[in-house]
């Protein structure tokens, strides 16, 4: 496995301020969010499709794909967890791999089985938006379904994660595209030896890459970091800064 599962470092953080500008919208009959451009975008051919972390469609996923549409993207959450997705901060001795392998009521796992189908719904909604090429960022439990969907005619044209989990040796190397990390200095689900097992992985796909490492911060620092802490709050800004330079290099 280039990085381990998820676990219960996967929702712990911060709340962020800010008042989201998107849209809530159906893509069929998944839940997600909308940010659109606000006038003229050299990016109108393509689009980011945004793959939360555990937690889903929240305040600081919106914020976030608010961002990336105000760098002229325009980007899509949709709801990988049919509705059942986590709250931050779980209490001690919550079963994480019980809520991931069965759902909360038991009937509603969050596997492949369940989200491949959802991510696939949601590349076909942008393709018949006229998007020719799309971008896709993945958070945490994200960032394997950004893998997944990057082979050659799967529809992930360009991918960037960050502290990535449960990513499968065997999906990084079937990519066909650009791929860029942001990985934590202290990050059990991907540390140190992950991070350089998927470098190996990485130089023989012969796809463009990059592996950026940011000191000081945890698992979660891109989506869930202390923003009063000015070493992480850095950290989160030039994570996103990664992204954006990283499509802007590669789908334009």
């Amino acid at each position: 496995m280039a990085s381990n599962p998820p676990s219960t470092c996967c929702t712990v953080g911060v709340k962020h301020d800010g008042e989201p500008t998107g849209t809530s919208i159906k893509v069929g009959s998944i839940d997600a969010y909308v940010a659109e451009p606000k006038g003229k975008t050299n990016h109108k051919d393509t689009a980011i499709l945004f793959l939360p972390d555990v937690l889903g469609i929240w305040q600081n996923s919106k914020l976030m794909a608010d961002q990336y549409a105000a760098n002229g993207y325009y980007t899509l959450i949709p709801d990988l967890f049919n509705g059942d997705p986590l709250g931050l901060n779980r209490p001690e001795g919550f079963d994480f791999m019980a809520w991931l392998t069965k759902g909360t009521d038991g009937k509603n796992p969050h596997t492949y089985e369940t989200v491949d189908p959802i991510v696939e719904k949601s590349i076909k909604y942008l393709q018949e938006k006229g998007f020719k090429k799309i971008g896709a960022v993945g958070y945490c439990f994200g960032a394997k379904y950004v893998v997944r969907f990057m082979p050659k005619g799967k529809g992930i044209d360009v991918g960037f994660l960050a502290h990535p989990s449960f990513v499968e040796e065997a999906e990084l190397a079937a990519i066909a595209g650009p791929v860029s990390i942001a990985a934590a200095e202290t990050d059990q689900i991907f540390p140190a030896e992950k991070r350089h097992k998927s470098e190996t992985i990485l130089v023989e796909t012969k796809q463009p890459y990059q592996i950026n490492l940011y000191s000081g911060v945890v698992h979660g620092f891109s989506v869930r970091c202390d923003l009063t802490k000015k070493h992480e709050k850095y950290a989160k800004e030039q994570a996103f800064l990664q992204a954006v330079a990283w499509f802007d290099e590669h789908m334009i």
